[in-house]
């Protein structure tokens, strides 16, 4: 996305969210050419102390001001009317109970309320982070004792799921001037990842090793090589490369287990760097698991400012332009 093809250019985004959510969603509307407020509290957002690296990459580009939410409402309700979208990230009736209220707010404005279970139902005032909504939404189902190594729910089922709803409010406005209440539940919309599994899968386990054919195996140094090859054409073309053709006819037998014991042996007799040499660029569906180091430098680092906000640094300048 470059800066002439924008689709976001002219849109501010009031932000008053804490921590990896809100601050992630945020960083997809800036990066789609949004401005972005950031409202934190006097201290700062809580992120900036419990993990700095990441609050520094996620909130790049974006401006902050300071507003005690309780004893500076005024402020923090023109900030929201300037706004065209506001999201917050506050249990339901936090921010009623003081008056910071999307009817509060003028009709244009799409706001957006990022919500660990929606604001109605027995759940909707229980305390919980990523771990938890995961929990409670079945996807933990198959791995209980793993815990994933990526907050989903924090991020593709409430973040995104948030930029999705506001990006379609802010085509709707487009047409009709008005703006929109969007309620995102991390939990709910984490269930809706995996809903799609209620009515069996086509193999038990299938993406937790329940398939030979789709598991990471370790390779002759200790690192680990990713296999996908669920469509038979891409199995058979493994089992080639690896001199183990008599190994395709049984890519769906009923004992996975004897058939992965037979691909660990083989993986197992290289290293990852000569089994990528081996596959090259052949329709196997196999691949690294690569470091994170590894991928920035594979796949490129984002396009991004990376200049250091301090806490507040736009309070002036808004407060100047909000008084009368």
């Amino acid at each position: 996305m470059t800066e002439t093809t924008q689709p976001l250019a002219g849109i501010l985004v009031v932000d008053l969210t804490r921590l990896l959510p809100g601050a992630f969603a945020a960083r997809e509307l800036a990066r789609l050419g949004a401005r972005v407020v950031r409202v934190e509290p006097p201290g700062g957002d809580p992120m900036r102390v419990s993990a700095p690296s990441w609050d520094r990459v996620l909130r790049a580009g974006t401006e902050s001001v300071t507003c005690d939410l309780r004893t500076e409402t005024d402020f923090a309700r023109a900030l929201c009317a300037a706004a065209d979208v506001v999201v917050e990230g506050f249990r339901p009736g936090v921010l009623d109970a003081i008056g910071i209220r999307p009817d509060a707010a003028p009709s244009s404005v799409v706001w957006c309320s990022l919500t660990g279970f929606g604001d109605t139902g027995r759940h909707r005032l229980r305390a919980g982070h990523d771990l938890n909504y995961l929990g409670w939404a079945g996807v933990l189902e198959d791995t209980p004792a793993a815990v994933p190594p990526l907050p989903i729910a924090d991020l593709a089922a409430g973040a995104l799921g948030a930029v999705t709803e506001i990006l379609a409010a802010l085509v709707q406005r487009s047409t009709t001037g008005r703006g929109a209440r969007i309620v995102v539940s991390m939990t709910h919309r984490a269930h809706e990842l995996v809903s799609h599994r209620l009515g069996g899968d086509p193999f038990p386990r299938t993406l937790t090793g329940g398939v030979a054919c789709y598991r990471t195996y370790e390779t002759a140094d200790g690192r680990h090589l990713t296999v996908a090859a669920l469509e038979p054409k891409f199995f058979a073309r493994l089992c080639d490369l690896i001199e183990r053709p008599d190994l395709i006819d049984r890519q769906y037998d009923a004992d996975q287990e004897a058939l992965a014991t037979e691909l660990a042996g083989v993986f197992s007799t290289r290293s990852l760097a000569e089994w990528l040499e081996c596959f090259g660029d052949e329709d196997v569906c196999a691949g690294p698991v690569a470091t994170r180091e590894e991928a920035h430098s594979d796949l490129g680092p984002w396009p991004q400012a990376h200049a250091d906000v301090s806490v507040g640094a736009h309070t002036a300048a808004w407060r100047g332009t909000l008084t009368p």
